[in-house]
């Protein structure tokens, strides 16, 4: 992975910054593996389980958020076809999703928000034959590569069938990408938005027919491999911090809050992957929701470290060894789907509901 490390870090501020080198993020990450993290060995994967894919995800944000970003969303994917009952549809996608050639975007921020009722469905499904006809939009997808993309959604059938859990195609007819949004930070991430018209969705493209009993069981890995870029992007800044302060005079005293941030990572880290391992956030999603809030937390604060420690010079362009990026990475963080804020209220109507 050392050659990975060093084309991400020689790189990572033009792929926070512009869209330039976005198409060779996912050639880089497949091409040392990435994406076969926590995938079986049957089925051409590395072996291992969705904990591996959650600390790859955090081995590639200590250099780069975009690429973890990226990473984040194509392996997202990738769970959803390994927990789906449509062993035709996994076996017909997966080869080209582990080898980078085909882009899967993760598309369920909109149903993760639904799951905890904090928003509706955004496509609607009309029964055509054994299958679906859809119209709506996803506002924020990341990952959607021009050249070829898969991407999921929930979609909410007009019937009295369960909200169902679909798979689109870039070719598809009625399927329109837009331009990559202009963001602040991860730019090279191919992060757009997609208006669904009228587009046919055949049985065989269905992840699940049932996206009530389906999502519970898969948010884990979703929401876990989302806490492996935090995870990253806070142990880059406590690395930085630590060096900053161990080579300036009279920030020395800064030492035991990054300790103390550092432990507080690992807790939660060990933590985090215990639940997932265990499944105990299936039942417990709160548990998982604190969590996520908590590493949320220590990003903040690690980012504020590394500002202590660095002082004055953080602003200087010429002694930037990524603290702006980082910066700009960390306030990308609490908004991501489900933001920090739509977990708190989740949390607080959970709580009410428990009264």
């Amino acid at each position: 992975m050392a050659a990975l490390h060093d084309w991400l870090a020689r790189y990572a501020d033009t792929l926070d910054q512009s869209e330039s080198l976005a198409d060779e993020v996912m050639p880089a990450l497949a091409a040392h593996g990435c994406f076969r993290a926590g995938v079986p060995v049957a089925m051409n994967g590395a072996g291992g389980d969705v904990r591996d894919a959650i600390l790859g995800i955090a081995d590639i944000a200590r250099h780069s958020l975009t690429a973890a970003f990226v990473y984040w969303g194509q392996r997202s994917f990738i769970e959803y076809l390994l927990q789906s009952p449509n062993a035709a549809l996994r076996e017909r996608l997966l080869p080209d999703l582990l080898d980078g050639t085909l882009a899967g975007a993760t598309g369920l921020s909109n149903a993760m928000k639904f799951l905890s009722g904090m928003e509706p469905l955004q496509i609607n499904a009309v029964p055509d034959g054994d299958g679906w006809n859809l119209d709506g939009k996803l506002a924020w997808i990341t990952n959607l590569r021009p050249q070829r993309f898969v991407a999921a959604a929930a979609v909410a059938p007009v019937t009295a069938a369960p909200p169902a859990i679909v798979m689109f195609e870039s070719s598809a007819a009625g399927v329109h990408r837009s331009d990559n949004l202009q963001l602040i930070a991860l730019r090279g991430s191919h992060t757009a938005a997609v208006r669904i018209e009228q587009v046919a969705v055949p049985p065989a493209n269905i992840i699940s027919a049932d996206a009530p009993s389906w999502l519970p069981r898969v948010r884990p890995a979703f929401l876990g491999m989302q806490c492996g870029m935090s995870i990253g992007l806070a142990q880059a800044s406590l690395d930085a911090a630590a060096k900053a302060a161990g080579a300036a005079t009279g920030r020395g005293q800064l030492a035991d809050d990054i300790g103390a941030a550092r432990e507080a990572l690992a807790q939660h880290t060990a933590q985090l992957l215990d639940g997932v391992a265990s499944g105990r956030f299936v039942a417990e999603a709160p548990a998982m929701f604190k969590l996520r809030i908590g590493i949320a937390g220590i990003v903040r604060d690690a980012v504020t470290l590394e500002l202590h420690a660095k002082g004055g010079h953080a602003y200087l362009e010429a002694q930037q060894d990524g603290f702006a990026r980082r910066l700009r990475e960390s306030a990308f963080i609490p908004v991501i789907t489900p933001s920090i804020t739509q977990l708190q209220a989740a949390l607080a109507k959970h709580a009410g509901g428990n009264r």
